[in-house]
C-alpha cells in the first residue's frame, strides 16, 4: 500500500544513506542492501550482514568496465547509470520504498568513496522519493 502524503516522513529522503561494504556493520544502517553487481572481495557472506544483494539495479558490465577504465569521465559515468536506472523503474521503486520502513543503507565496494555508483543510486532514489511526495 502507498503511504498517504500525511504519513510520509519529512526526511523520508535522507533515510537513504551509502557506505562501503568493508565497513563494520550497525544496527543504525538499518536495511543493509548490497548494490555492486559483482560480489566484494573479501569479504564473508554473514559478515556482510546484508538484509539484500540487488545486483540488478547495479550498471550494467559495459558500464561499469568502462568507468574502470575511466576514471575521469565522472559526469559521463553518472548520466549513463541514471540512464539505465530509468530502465529499471520497478527495481529504483521498490529501492526507494523501503525508506518508508527506516534507514536503508545502500553498500558498495569501491576503494573510491568519492565516486562510485552508490553515489548515483542514492540521489536517483532521494529524487524519486521527492518526486513521489509531491504527487
Amino acid at each position: 500500500m502507498q503511504p498517504t502524503r500525511q504519513t510520509v516522513p519529512e526526511d523520508l529522503a535522507a533515510r537513504i544513506r551509502i557506505k562501503r561494504v568493508y565497513r563494520a556493520a550497525r544496527v543504525s544502517d538499518g536495511k543493509r542492501i548490497l548494490v555492486d553487481r559483482v560480489w566484494p572481495r573479501g569479504v564473508a557472506k554473514d559478515r556482510a550482514r546484508l538484509s539484500l544483494w540487488c545486483k540488478e539495479i547495479a550498471p550494467s558490465n559495459e558500464l561499469r568496465l568502462w568507468f574502470h577504465d575511466h576514471p575521469e569521465q565522472w559526469q559521463t559515468f553518472c548520466t549513463r547509470y541514471q540512464v539505465e536506472l530509468g530502465v529499471h523503474e520497478n527495481l529504483v521503486r521498490n529501492l526507494a520504498r523501503y525508506a518508508y520502513d527506516g534507514v536503508v543503507t545502500l553498500l558498495y565496494a569501491s576503494k573510491n568513496e568519492a565516486e562510485n555508483n552508490a553515489i548515483v543510486l542514492r540521489d536517483y532514489l532521494r529524487r524519486w522519493l521527492r518526486r513521489e511526495d509531491q504527487r
